[in-house]
């Protein structure tokens, strides 16, 4: 009995990956020339001290653990790898949640709460936001001119 094949989600432009977004970064450090090892040289919490070692990498591009890293294992993951720990903590939730948040770019703290807060709204409301986020940026490009 054949399985049908899974049809690509329309709304990813990205190819699919037999990777998880996580082990894919682990993978472009490794297609980079870095060494496992030296992965796990570099793999120490900033915070705590603790380390990861070079076969947790080697796993992770291998035969990815179930469970995710924890905040500690992502620090240090972060390190070794040299990209913030945000960038870590959404490779993590996408690969074992399938979660994926979009960055805005250019804004503050607030912006991204207002995003939250809105997620769920009627479209109407949504629209209300979006203008006056809109205006309110118009407002200040005319008062840097």
């Amino acid at each position: 009995m054949n399985a049908p094949a899974r049809t690509p989600d329309a709304s990813s432009s990205a190819p699919s990956s037999p990777l998880g977004a996580l082990s894919e970064l682990v993978q472009d450090a490794l297609d980079a020339g870095m060494s496992l090892r030296r992965l796990g040289e570099r793999a120490i919490d900033p915070e705590t001290g603790e380390s990861i070692s070079w076969q947790y990498f080697q796993k992770l591009v291998k035969n990815p653990p179930a469970s995710p890293p924890d905040p500690s294992q992502m620090r240090a993951l972060a390190a070794a790898l040299d990209k913030p720990y945000r960038r870590i903590q959404e490779a993590t939730a996408k690969q074992w949640l399938q979660y994926e948040a979009t960055e805005l770019a250019g804004y503050d703290a607030e912006v991204r709460i207002i995003v939250g807060h809105l997620a769920g709204k009627p479209k109407a409301e949504l629209m209300q936001w979006r203008m006056m986020i809109e205006a309110a940026e118009r407002a200040q490009r005319e008062a840097d001119e």
